[in-house]
């Protein structure tokens, strides 16, 4: 059957020429994406589709998280006034995938009979452009197109009593991903979809420190055939570090089908700082800034401080280093409210001086920009760091943020899901921002399924619990919004919602007032 004209599904006639679905009087407007979602599984009704095979269907060529398709789930059940805990339209079969559950009207089309229509209808538009025009021609097939070159860097496992060094072991996989990306003609892709083999080349790899001793083991693999490409053992002293991380990026991609470039082999091996433990210092600095608290603050700051001591001539760690005193500004901890913030842009500079080739660089002067409510000059600065690397998921992602503190969360939201296309291992602060943005956009309902994949990952930040406590109140879920206000005391028994918003970022005077508003219901 050709569903292209329309098709019923259940009480629903779903057009996917205006993507609508129709029900009596009733009509609903449907995102393209979501109508091919359902299409696929009209097309194979009663049939499991994998999550893989959805995925191949409705986003071809095209790297999404397995975010992407839960929302696109979400929606469609929205609209189909279909229950999860009760279907009648569209099923979770846990662990394979979805199938569709209700009647489709006339035979349902299997999905590769489905595609190979495409090919004739374009033979036949192209015949009748010929005879149109009295010229007559044979097409010959076009040769196909090079494959992309993609490759998933899969996080590397700390080994050793405790794993007390993980923290190296993600730095070290998170510089490789670094110097991969900014390579011409290679695309990475996450591995936190839940399905490396997504990529063609898959790296992975373990890290031990045993006093002055490191180890690493790194592996690289055809997902697709199986076979092991390259695999090599470091052991070396820790000073050795740096040459390691060269070694092990020039080999990887020495490995992969296709050239590189004398320029790309000498950007591969440059590093940040000459001084390994300076290096070490950063990474534990680094851990401790990521997770958002005042005492995690102050630790980070006296590690990125050990860690400049040893290399003074260390960007990255003045970028860090800034980002802790525009974090002091926030959190109101000095007694001179503005003199954080000031300090802050005098290192992020001094960093950007430092060394202006690197992304990370203007993200944290973006960052420190952001929080003076300097929004315009924050976005140039996250556009700068984006130039320097196409693929910056966090670049992406702040300019989202940004973009809700200006008050045009619409802007923020697309932003947001391509830096979780790219990376949809990028933590709680990603979900936060886009749960943000839904909120302000007075979609409560994916507002907070967001927030609850942020406070998953983070439980202590107060900014998600804040959020969620507004997102609640906006449901009307007031009992739970204020469980979530005496969380927030617990966290900072003095907190107040007025006094919070006098440092953050938001400056959109019709958001703030929304946002006090909905506290308040919550009992803020």
């Amino acid at each position: 059957m050709d569903m292209r004209s329309g098709v019923r599904i259940g009480d629903w006639w779903a057009d996917p020429a205006t993507n609508e679905l129709r029900r009596d009087a009733d009509s609903v407007r449907i995102e393209p994406k979501a109508m091919e979602v359902l299409m696929a599984l009209a097309s194979c009704a009663g049939e499991v589709l994998s999550r893989q095979a959805l995925f191949a269907e409705v986003w071809p060529g095209v790297v999404v998280g397995d975010e992407a398709l839960t929302q696109t789930i979400i929606k469609l059940r929205r609209a189909l006034r279909d229950d999860p805990k009760a279907p009648t339209y569209i099923e979770t079969i846990s662990k394979r995938g979805y199938r569709l559950i209700a009647p489709v009207g006339g035979p349902p089309a299997p999905l590769r009979a489905r595609r190979a229509r495409w090919p004739w209808l374009a033979a036949a538009v192209l015949v009748a452009a010929a005879g149109a025009s009295t010229v007559f021609w044979m097409a010959k097939p076009a040769p196909p197109a090079a494959e992309a070159l993609t490759v998933t860097v899969l996080p590397f496992e700390a080994l050793g009593p405790g794993r007390e060094h993980e923290y190296l072991a993600r730095g070290i996989g998170s510089d490789l991903i670094t110097d991969l990306s900014r390579l011409p003609g290679l695309r990475l892709v996450s591995s936190s979809a839940g399905n490396p083999a997504q990529a063609r080349y898959v790296v992975s790899g373990s890290v031990q420190r045993d006093g002055p001793e490191l180890r690493v083991n790194v592996r690289l693999g055809d997902s697709r055939s199986g076979e092991q490409l390259w695999t090599q053992r470091f052991e070396r002293p820790f000073g050795d570090l740096f040459a390691i991380q060269s070694e092990i990026s020039r080999s990887v991609v020495g490995h992969l089908p296709g050239t590189i470039g004398e320029a790309e082999r000498r950007r591969l091996a440059k590093r940040y700082t000459a001084s390994p433990q300076a290096y070490d210092y950063f990474l534990r600095g680094q851990a401790l800034f990521l997770v958002r608290r005042t005492r995690d603050n102050q630790e980070a700051r006296a590690l990125f401080g050990k860690a400049l001591e040893l290399d003074p001539r260390f960007a990255r760690a003045y970028a860090a280093l800034a980002m802790t005193y525009a974090m002091d500004y926030r959190y109101q901890t000095s007694p001179q409210a503005s003199a954080p913030l000031k300090r802050a842009l005098e290192l992020a500079e001094t960093a950007r001086q430092i060394d202006p080739d690197i992304p990370e660089v203007y993200w944290a002067l973006g960052f420190v920009q952001a929080q003076g409510r300097r929004h315009r000059e924050a976005l140039a600065s996250l556009e700068k760091a984006i130039e320097l690397n196409a693929s910056y998921a966090d670049a992406y992602a702040f300019m989202g943020g940004i973009h809700t503190y200006l008050g045009e969360p619409a802007k923020s939201i697309p932003l947001l899901r391509n830096a979780l296309r790219l990376n949809p291992d990028g933590g709680h602060l990603y979900y936060l921002l886009l749960g943000r943005a839904y909120l302000f956009e007075d979609d409560a309902e994916q507002a907070l399924f967001n927030l609850r994949q942020a406070q998953a990952r983070n439980p202590e930040n107060l900014e998600t619990r804040l959020y969620l406590a507004a997102a609640l109140a906006a449901r009307g879920e007031h009992a739970d919004a204020q469980w979530e206000a005496e969380q927030i005391r617990v966290i900072e028994p003095a907190f107040t919602a007025r006094g919070w918003l006098d440092t953050y970022p938001l400056s959109s005077v019709r958001h703030r007032e929304r946002l006090l508003q909905l506290l308040a219901h919550a009992g803020l």
